[in-house]
């Protein structure tokens, strides 16, 4: 098969990432684990900088991808800003030493705590999503004697033509302002004593395989820029968003240097400085899913491959039914290719990787659940009791513990049990 990312190859019939055989990593650090190699990330990044080089831009990570520190610094030291959706995203990018002016915040539900340490630590600005938002803010800079920078996140009704749950531009989601009312807020924030407004925000969606939606979205959105111009408020940024779509399985994904020329080219010589929050195509291919056969089982209907990573550790097969490639970590051509469904140990029919997989395999077995980079961790729980992978991440032909396995103890550290009160 074509692997998602050219880091990812085999020699000798066994699977690599960079310089390290997977093998090797099991047997160090057991199963399952998450690995992701430094260089796709790297490189992923690289192509958004050289795609958009010759027109001003910042690239900010967005963080609900996957929020590992060793990632954060990766791409914090490559130059990256980051989109956050949270307080404790935050303070991941300060933990990782990464600066927070150069954060933007999103979020639907942003508290008065969340807003005060925003504004402490001066970050870029807030993609504020409604006009109560908008009004916290006030009152909380306010308060710190504080202007908040702001961008209102505009919902401009365009189908990103992806999975419903993930769709966010349409005037039916719970996302941003309404189009029709974002010049009067815009309005009303100008004229506020502790806001600042600096730029125009939208987010179609995620897992976008077109480059139409994001055309008419940055359209909708230059064009209320230029209305806000003429009335007199000038925005410094134009924020088109993330959702560039990777190639799950064999998908045909937008091309990045024709996205840029088609930005560039509506963009025109206007003089604000474009911002995007790109997080599956950035780390989405560059990580993967290790797990081992537990057992075999033929079943009269179908055969069951029962390995040792479950809808606990990746969510995306069971939630969105999601398509993730699933291979051998050491080819076997000896064995007969049989099909599968890759099932998990979670109590739940929904509890699966992988249906009808046609792979070469025996019990003990390593698996690799490709392009787990993006929501894979991140989407991650303690169903069942059962503590979260470990994450490690290869540079050449280094592996580093960048997560530790949890332990079970820990999950129920916090808990306690009521005294006998007789």
């Amino acid at each position: 098969m074509n692997f998602p990312y050219p880091t990812l190859r085999r020699e000798n019939g066994a699977l690599f990432v960079e310089g390290v055989a997977l093998t090797d990593i099991a047997n160090e650090f057991g199963t399952p684990a998450f690995v992701y190699s430094a260089r796709a990330i790297r490189d992923a990044y690289q192509a958004y900088t050289s795609a958009f080089a010759g027109m001003r831009h910042r690239i900010c990570y967005a963080l609900k991808a996957n929020s590992n520190l060793a990632i954060i610094d990766l791409l914090a030291r490559e130059g990256a800003g980051f989109d956050i959706v949270s307080k404790g995203e935050l303070m991941r990018v300060i933990a990782a030493g990464a600066d927070p002016r150069k954060v933007i915040f999103s979020g639907v539900a942003k508290t008065c705590a969340e807003m005060h340490f925003a504004l402490e630590h001066d970050i870029d600005c807030f993609n504020v999503e409604s006009e109560a938002e908008l009004h916290r803010l006030q009152g909380v800079a306010l308060s710190t004697n504080r202007v908040a920078r702001i961008t209102f996140r505009v919902n401009p009704d365009v189908d990103p033509k992806t999975h419903p749950y993930i769709s966010t531009g349409l005037k039916g989601n719970k996302f941003g302002v309404a189009f029709k009312e974002a010049a009067r807020l815009y309005r009303d924030a100008a004229a506020m004593s502790h806001i600042g407004v600096v730029g125009i925000e939208c987010h179609i969606g995620s897992q976008i395989l077109e480059v139409a939606p994001y055309e008419e979205a940055l359209q909708k959105l230059l064009g209320l820029a230029d209305t806000l111009a003429a009335e007199g408020i000038a925005l410094k940024h134009i924020d088109l968003g993330g959702g560039i779509g990777i190639n799950y399985a064999n998908d045909a994904t937008i091309d990045l240097n024709a996205f840029a020329a088609m930005v560039k080219r509506t963009f025109g010589d206007r003089p604000q400085t474009l911002y995007l929050e790109p997080g599956r195509s950035l780390v989405g291919n560059a990580g993967l899913l290790l797990t081992r056969v537990e057992y075999l089982k033929p079943g009269e209907a179908k055969s069951f491959a029962i390995v040792d990573a479950g809808m606990n550790d990746l969510l995306r097969p069971s939630l969105y039914q999601a398509h993730h490639e699933i291979v051998e970590v050491k080819a076997r051509p000896e064995i007969p290719a049989a099909q599968f469904d890759v099932v998990g140990p979670v109590c739940e029919s929904g509890c699966f990787l992988g249906k009808e997989r046609l792979l070469r395999v025996q019990q003990g077995d390593l698996l690799a659940v490709l392009s787990a980079g993006a929501y894979g961790f991140a989407m991650a729980s303690n169903y069942n009791t059962r503590g979260r992978a470990c994450e490690l991440i290869v540079d050449e032909a280094r592996t580093h513990l960048i997560r530790s396995r949890e332990e079970v103890e820990t999950l129920f550290a916090s808990e306690r049990v009521i005294a006998n009160s007789l």
